[in-house]
């Protein structure tokens, strides 16, 4: 599995563009994806297709925009691009809008980037890290920083009473869900696994991404599924609890929903 600076190749960076809207956003990104041929342009069409498709559920955090589709053909090996604009633009998000930063995933298989995706998860949610990409004034310096990594606070088990509550009464099975799979339910199964470490949670619970197609039938293997706005929408009653998460960084946020289905 490759790193987020592995992915991010050094010629799919660009900084301060000036764009025509969210569309004309992630097509840049997905060009930068073409340029250094890790995708065809079929597949920044599909990027785009699935927005139209599906709404504004790939702005999973303030200002930031992951771009992203299935897998197919017109995907040449797993990569990256990181385009921050020089102007927001409105993607259409209740919470989320306006965007300063897209970043463009195309991956060859959903295993193939999960190591990055809870790197860039970190980076995004670190807000000294965040501020030192928006500041960075070329290329090479956003390269350096996100190949700096950096180190994460040990996490904190809650009482062991929690963990007993947690293992006695459930399926020990979380969703996380997008529109296909590989993107944004990773970027999210990556922060709940991390608050569920920081409760001691982590060894009796697994978090599985999926998409909206295959949700409908692991539901009922599930305690919870957890999903952007957009994304509940369309995925209607399950029959299982669902929280909607604004902010896929967000630790904050995403505990307060484990804490509110649980009842912790």
């Amino acid at each position: 599995m490759g790193t987020l600076g592995e992915l991010v190749h050094d010629d799919a960076v660009a900084l301060d563009v000036t764009v025509d809207g969210w569309e004309d956003a992630v097509r840049h990104a997905g060009r930068l994806l073409e340029r250094v041929e890790v995708a065809g342009a079929a597949y920044t069409q599909s990027m785009i297709d699935s927005v139209h498709e599906k709404g504004p559920y790939i702005v999973i955090a303030p200002g930031f925009a992951f771009a992203h589709a299935r897998p197919s053909e017109a995907v040449l090996r797993t990569g990256m691009s990181w385009v921050r604009l020089a102007e927001p633009v409105e993607f259409g998000h209740d919470r989320n809008d306006p965007v300063t930063l897209v970043v463009a995933l195309a991956a060859k298989d959903a295993d193939a980037h999960q190591a990055a995706m809870a790197e860039l998860a970190t980076v995004i949610a670190d807000p000294e890290r965040k501020a030192a990409l928006d500041a960075a004034a070329t290329p090479d310096e956003v390269l350096e920083l996100l190949r700096g990594g950096g180190d994460e606070a040990a996490p904190e088990p809650q009482p062991e009473r929690a963990r007993q509550r947690r293992r006695g009464s459930t399926r020990n099975h979380i969703l996380t869900v997008c529109g296909n799979g590989v993107g944004t339910s990773l970027f999210l199964k990556n922060t709940l696994e991390k608050v569920l470490d920081q409760w001691g949670w982590g060894p009796y619970i697994t978090v599985e991404a999926t998409d909206t197609v295959s949700a409908r039938g692991k539901a009922k293997e599930a305690d919870l599924i957890m999903t952007s706005a957009e994304i509940g929408r369309a995925l209607g009653d399950l029959g299982v609890p669902m929280r909607i998460i604004d902010d896929f960084t967000s630790t904050k946020e995403i505990d307060a929903a484990l804490r509110a289905s649980y009842d912790v």
